[in-house]
């Protein structure tokens, strides 16, 4: 029987708000690539396949925008206006995830020489010494939706002393879900003991992988190692391994007052190091932050100050 059912074109208030939808959709998706490539390429896999996901259902949804067809029913119509509003919505998230990109020296810093190797997964990269360490190392969890690779400069003296560092990659920047890196670190990392890192959320996630591994008897966490960071709750009575707290005296996201706080949430013998002059961007090579403090000494000054306090806590680990 030949198909009797109107056919109407969609209304033009919906066209309009379905191509609008589809163009900022693609629209992030370039701007994204564009300005963090490298972050997008040598990221977690998640956030580049979100943003070929995104590109080709911007396509769909331009296509149906302009093909004519059917009626349907209103609460056809009504479900596809809720879609383009969580479309909408998706769209924005999508942008606010596109991850601050490494930047120099951090760059340079992961290229492999004769005192350090560089190797790269999909889901860490890894700083091994020449001669494969002296049995401690390190697994560090970036900050939320920076590279992780920005943190290479800062780390890459640890590798210089003899202490492997892994670097974990989190699946869209977000160190909460990275919570089993310490894990796979641990399996794929021959070492007699472990310090657990991280700078701003990232911090706060080794906080709670130190916590969790204190009585692993393989593996423990033998140290946490905060940059620009502290603990969710209270570990002042749980914790039993080291801790370093190194900060950002003019840092505007982990203030000093907030850092100052976390001294009650952590063990009574905590060491707490404050770079004078430093922001929270310092702690890595990304570029600036919004937020964040103004800096009175360089990113050079700061960076080997950050370096020196974390080889001299995790050397003194082995001691």
């Amino acid at each position: 029987m030949p198909n009797t059912r109107e056919t109407v074109p969609v209304p033009a208030w919906l066209r309009v708000t379905m191509l609008a939808v589809a163009a900022a959709a693609v629209l992030v998706v370039v701007w994204a690539c564009a300005t963090a490539w490298g972050a997008v390429v040598h990221g977690h896999p998640a956030y580049a396949v979100l943003l070929a996901l995104t590109l080709a259902g911007a396509v769909v949804v331009g296509v149906r925008a302009l093909r004519r067809r059917p009626a349907r029913p209103g609460w056809r119509r009504a479900l596809r206006v809720v879609l383009l509003v969580v479309g909408a919505a998706w769209v924005v998230l999508l942008a606010w995830l596109r991850p601050f990109a490494a930047v120099e020296p951090a760059l340079a810093a992961m290229r492999s020489d004769d005192a350090v190797t560089v190797t790269e997964s999909a889901t860490r990269y890894a700083l091994t010494p020449a001669g494969g360490g002296d049995g401690t190392a390190v697994l560090f969890q970036p900050g939320a939706r920076v590279d992780a690779r920005a943190y290479a400069a800062v780390l890459r003296p640890l590798a210089e002393a003899g202490h492997t560092v892994v670097v974990a990659k989190q699946p869209l920047g977000i160190a909460f879900l990275a919570t089993g890196a310490f894990d796979d670190a641990r399996a794929a990392v021959d070492a007699e003991r472990w310090v657990v890192g991280g700078h701003s959320l990232g911090g706060t996630v080794a906080a709670m992988e130190a916590g969790a591994a204190d009585d692993d008897a393989e593996a423990p966490a033998a140290g946490l190692l905060l940059f620009a960071s502290y603990p969710a709750g209270d570990m002042s009575d749980t914790l039993s391994a080291a801790v370093a707290s190194v900060s950002g005296s003019e840092d505007g996201l982990a203030t000093p007052a907030k850092i100052d706080a976390s001294r009650a949430d952590l063990p009574a013998d905590a060491a707490f190091t404050v770079v004078e002059g430093g922001v929270h961007a310092y702690f890595g090579d990304y570029g600036p932050q919004p937020g964040d403090g103004t800096p009175t000494i360089s990113h050079d000054d700061a960076r080997a100050q950050i370096s020196a306090a974390a080889v001299a806590f995790v050397d003194g680990l082995g001691a």
